[in-house]
């Protein structure tokens, strides 16, 4: 295993972060487990889950999936081996079941109480806002639209964060699905008040959604914010599962087509291209799109999820590829020619 350190802080983590969300909805509570047995012995530390967990989130089974890591930590003793990062669920149709009332004190203090019960455990490593709380643009949504009904509460957040962690409840703060500006404001914020520092931004970032790259890289590079990039497999189609029809019954585009931003005719006709360049180069496709990842200079750890202890070891596997000049130039080539044909 490879591993670098949480910008500005002392935490040394995996370049191969294990991700959670299917675990208590596509994974049981004994495969979550045995994941994460594989994944230390493989000298993986890092694990990231969110409140809103697993995905698709419903009201039945929110928070499952830190339960299970809960129930993992008490079995093993291992909370001192591994860095924890959490999320609060920022607003949105998908989250009321969570609750509706955004990154005000009250609910941030709330969220750590829960999560901090549902993962056994009393503090969590790295606390991150699952998106922000403005509307501003998400998933494929191109053309901006400015929340006029928004107000300004960056400082506010911040110093409810400040208070968590001046009680040991949390170590250090991150964003997820945020944009440059967001970004820029919070670190603005932080350097203008004394206040906790952004150490990372957790954004969607593959061969087929390379949107990262247009600004908010220069962002990630310049202010040393590092990313923690998920979905680097687009949902499994650069698995090549997909376009070459071995899915199976239970694979998670089969199972909820609403993700099916990664499985359009061009994210398709994209990962047939990629295939063939892992291909020709005696690779499979989902060690390449890994290891494309892992190589950025902006990233600091790259979210990998597995339904299966199989793929869960390819996808460990990829930190030990290193993608030739060649092989860049060729995925550049597609990209070209197919720019982030998932947005």
């Amino acid at each position: 295993m490879k591993y670098t350190t949480l910008p500005n802080t002392d935490i040394k983590v995996s370049k191969i972060c294990l991700g959670s969300m299917t675990w208590g909805n596509q994974n049981t509570e004994a495969e979550g487990h045995k994941q994460m047995d594989y994944a230390i012995d493989q000298g993986v530390n890092f694990i990231d889950t969110a409140e809103l967990y697993p995905v698709p989130a419903t009201a039945e089974i929110s928070g499952r999936t830190s339960k299970i890591i809960g129930t993992w930590l008490k079995k093993t003793n291992n909370r001192d081996k591994v860095i924890i990062a959490s999320k609060i669920a920022g607003t949105g149709d998908y989250t009321a079941h969570i609750r509706t009332t955004g990154f005000s004190p009250a609910s941030i203090k709330e969220a750590i109480d829960l999560e901090l019960k549902r993962l056994q455990t009393d503090y969590i490593d790295l606390y991150q806002l699952h998106w922000p709380e403005r509307d501003t643009n998400r998933f494929g949504v191109r053309n901006f639209k400015l929340d006029t009904k928004w107000e300004d509460n960056f400082n506010d957040i911040l110093h409810s964060l400040d208070n968590e962690i001046k009680a040991g409840r949390i170590r250090n703060i991150g964003l997820s699905n945020e944009n440059s500006w967001g970004t820029m404001r919070y670190l603005e914020e932080s350097k203008s008040h004394n206040l906790p520092r952004v150490a990372t931004i957790q954004n969607a970032y593959s061969m087929l959604t390379r949107t990262f790259e247009t600004d908010i890289a220069e962002v990630a590079l310049r202010e040393n914010v590092g990313l923690l990039a998920y979905s680097p497999m687009g949902f499994g189609v650069l698995s090549g599962k997909y376009v070459n029809g071995t899915a199976a019954d239970n694979a998670r585009l089969k199972l909820f087509p609403r993700f099916a931003r990664y499985s359009g005719e061009k994210a398709s006709e994209a990962a047939k291209r990629y295939l063939k360049i892992a291909e020709d180069n005696n690779m499979t496709l989902a060690q390449m799109s890994l290891a494309f990842v892992n190589q950025q200079p902006f990233v600091t750890s790259t979210i990998i999820g597995a339904t299966n202890l199989e793929q869960l070891k390819e996808n460990i596997d990829s930190i030990n590829v290193t993608l030739s000049d060649a092989v860049l130039e060729q995925i550049d080539e597609v990209h070209e020619a197919m720019p982030n044909p998932a947005p």
